[in-house]
């Protein structure tokens, strides 16, 4: 997916107001309060507007052709929202107190269209030990909610913590909150015609909201598969919606709004599955911004790494205060076997169940010019009626349930959906219209060669149902975005990789047609980083239920640290091509959650670290201070290099001089601890550690380290590399990834 486009509201009522509105925009304003005359925020925002402006006769319209302040915000930055011209922004910049102003950008969901993989249970382990998430307030910046599925009851979830200052804003006495939704509030300029605000009309929200922490619901399933009860990672935790979105575009204006609101209200976990722009510099990145004050505020905030690998570089919310999440698979399939007609069997997946289909012709129509298949257009150049038809994925030009009724309309019998490389091992669980399967690319080169073999070619396919207990999950997601991060090399980034491929979660409305039950639960299984994120925001949730006084960062690094590496078979986890997995896939590995709960040891962030660390990115004094929200030298500052960070992985940019850094542990584990290391280096690289066992007396007690990387070339194949470091004793691991980019 690209997300790179630019919002410019212009309402043009006639000639007139064309000349006098000068083609009004959204600009998100960024303003020094210490600058005011006025002890009052408001008057000084309002002091930006033109002087020929009636401020509060403004503020109160809702008219397109006016400068008007459409967001006051107070705790993600100092500024506001407006709609204005070029010519009024250019006017501002002459006052006193203006910084700088931005043009809106839209920001789009990270979606493709268990908790029980997670390892947890519900009788012991961190479920219990946290309570299931009780008390715990989880935001979503989202599309919206449904405020009446089962997924939202209140039953065993206790009235929110005093601290809670949440509104609900539904607009229809028919929704309301309770003691599992506490707060609904919208962050946009007018509700789309016959649209409800807060109400999900795409379903998003909805099902980000029961990943993150639905409430128990027996009888869930998706077309009879996956059949089970739901819940979400953090089942009694609160929930809190905040809805920038009107369909599956945000504006960033609004989203600043819904977390300065966030932070207001009181929430203890963000969690927003949606990104901006690739690339963006952090001074520029709304996201990173909000997100920084809400880290500031004790807030640990949980984003979707994007839909755009396998490709290097594409990565969305980078900044290293963010736990940055990618998708990967879990150890359900509902499946579906094919035999071909010389014996050969392969396994694919699908959503919906059918009879078993005997022996039929498989078709393969593909355009005599490119090659391509022709089920995306239904061009057919041969008879498909009564036959099995293979279609290959195609998802940018149109969707596979698509195809399949493109299939299904010709008269074709079933499909057979074939993966490109580029998706690999990636397949979905979707309600196809006909009987059907999606393949890997392996499986899909073997039948490419059995329909070369022969002029005759048949199958046979049989519906298996739903199979738990695959041992090579999890594996990467192809559409899982990738590192290495671009504005901050010396990060490695994701951080950590979650479920995200085939989650059924809580959904609007019934999907399946064929029920005649209309008060079952309703459910979807849908894909994308957008599904990891909340899994990680749950996980985030149980683990500040049992450790309040851990900071943001000591819980990333407890989710980090103690993640895994290894499958479920106990090899390497891998990616979509079933090779070794890169750590700018993975991260530091899949979160395991009952591990991060009891880490040892974790590398903690306090919010003024990050203060040196960006005045290494050499940001300017100003940008830095829209950041932090405050002034910063850095000529007086101690600036540093990305990777001594106290992060708890390294990635490390080679030129050819030795680079050394030093990482800072806390003890959270016992007293009276020793760790020792072990070193995996790099190929090409001598990783040295100083010293090479840490004492801890005391619970709390630090002590630091020093870590030397020095190139030597030898065994290098290409430009990347990986190892780790580990600290362990007889009953703690904790694991940091190294990733190495050599220039030259």
């Amino acid at each position: 997916m690209g997300f790179t486009s630019f919002l410019f509201i212009i309402c043009i009522l006639n000639l007139n107001q064309f000349l006098k509105a000068e083609n009004l925009g959204v600009y998100i304003v960024y303003v020094d309060p210490s600058q005011s005359s006025s002890d009052d925020l408001d008057t000084f925002y309002d002091s930006f507007l033109p002087t020929n402006t009636n401020v509060t006769t403004i503020a109160a319209s809702n008219s397109d052709d006016q400068p008007r302040i459409l967001y006051r915000y107070r705790h993600v930055f100092s500024g506001f929202a407006a709609k204005l011209s070029a010519a009024h922004v250019d006017e501002m910049r002459k006052k006193k107190g203006f910084i700088s102003a931005r043009p809106e950008r839209m920001m789009h969901l990270h979606t493709t269209h268990s908790p029980n993989f997670l390892g947890l249970n519900q009788n012991t382990g961190l479920w219990k030990n946290s309570s299931y998430g009780k008390g715990i307030i989880i935001g979503l910046v989202d599309t919206g909610i449904t405020p009446d599925h089962p997924s939202l009851n209140d039953q065993g979830v206790p009235p929110p913590p005093a601290k809670w200052k949440g509104k609900c804003e539904f607009t229809s006495p028919r929704w309301t909150c309770n003691n599992k939704l506490i707060g609904a509030r919208y962050f946009y300029r007018s509700p789309p015609l016959f649209v409800q605000p807060l109400i999900d009309q795409i379903g998003h929200g909805t099902h980000t909201s029961g990943i993150a922490a639905g409430n128990f619901v027996g009888g869930a399933d998706f077309y009879g598969n996956a059949r089970g009860t739901a819940s979400g990672t953090a089942p009694l935790a609160h929930v809190a919606i905040y809805q920038p979105c009107t369909g599956s575009h945000c504006g960033s204006s609004g989203i600043a709004a819904a977390i300065d609101a966030a932070i207001e209200d009181g929430v203890d976990v963000l969690s927003m599955s949606l990104g901006g722009a690739l690339h963006l510099h952090f001074a520029d990145d709304i996201m990173a911004i909000g997100t920084f004050r809400a880290m500031e505020r004790g807030i640990v905030v949980s984003c979707s790494a994007g839909n755009d690998g396998p490709k290097n570089k594409t990565l969305y919310n980078e900044a290293p205060w963010i736990m940055t999440v990618g998708a990967s698979t879990t150890d359900r399939k509902i499946t579906v076997n094919a035999v071909l007609g010389n014996g050969e069997e392969l396994e694919g997946e699908t959503g919906t169940g059918f009879p078993a289909i005997g022996k039929l012709d498989l078709v393969y129509p593909r355009s005599n010019d490119t090659g391509m298949s022709r089920c995306f257009d239904g061009h057919f150049n041969t008879d498909i009626k009564g036959k099995i038809v293979v279609c290959e994925g195609m998802k940018y030009l149109v969707t596979r349930v698509q195809q399949g009724i493109t299939v299904k309309g010709a008269g074709g019998a079933a499909m057979i959906l074939i993966n490109n490389k580029f998706d690999g091992d990636t397949t979905f669980e979707e309600p196809h219209v006909l009987p059907a399967m999606q393949i890997t690319y392996a499986d899909s080169l073997k039948l490419k060669a059995y329909l070369n073999s022969t002029s005759n070619p048949t199958a046979t396919m049989s519906f298996k149902g739903t199979v738990i207990g695959n041992n090579r999950a999890p594996v990467v997601a192809t559409f899982s975005s990738r590192g290495p991060s671009v504005p901050s090399p010396g990060i490695l980034k994701p951080d950590i990789i979650g479920p995200g491929v085939n989650i059924l979660s809580s959904w609007p409305a019934s999907v399946d047609n064929s029920k005649t039950d209309t008060k079952s639960p309703t459910f979807n299984m849908i894909s994308g980083t957008s599904m990891s994120c909340p899994h990680l925001s749950g996980v985030a949730a149980l683990l500040k239920s049992v450790h309040p006084d851990w900071s943001p960062a000591a819980i990333k690094s407890a989710i980090m640290t103690t993640a895994d590496s290894v499958n479920l078979e106990g090899k390497p986890i891998e990616d979509e091509q079933l090779q070794p997995a890169s750590v700018f896939a993975i991260g530091s590995g899949h979160v395991n959650p009952s591990r991060a709960n009891n880490p040892g040891l974790v590398y903690d962030i306090m919010p003024d670290d990050y203060i040196p660390y960006l005045c290494g990115l050499n940001y300017t004094n100003q940008e830095i201070g829209i950041i932090v929200g405050r002034k910063v030298d850095c000529s007086e500052e101690k600036s540093i290099p990305e990777a001594q960070l106290n992060y708890p992985s390294f990635s490390i940019i080679f030129g050819s001089t030795p680079q050394t850094y030093t990482r800072t542990l806390t003890n959270v584990g016992k007293a009276n601890s020793s760790y020792v290391v072990e070193i995996a280096s790099p190929d090409g690289v001598i990783v040295k550690v100083e010293p090479q066992k840490l004492v801890f007396p005391k619970l709390g007690d630090k002590s630091s380290y020093s870590v030397t990387f020095t190139r030597t070339n030898k065994g290098v194949m290409n430009n990347t590399t990986q190892g780790f470091i580990r600290w362990h004793t007889a009953e703690y691991s904790v694991r940091s990834p190294i990733a190495v980019v050599f220039q030259n």
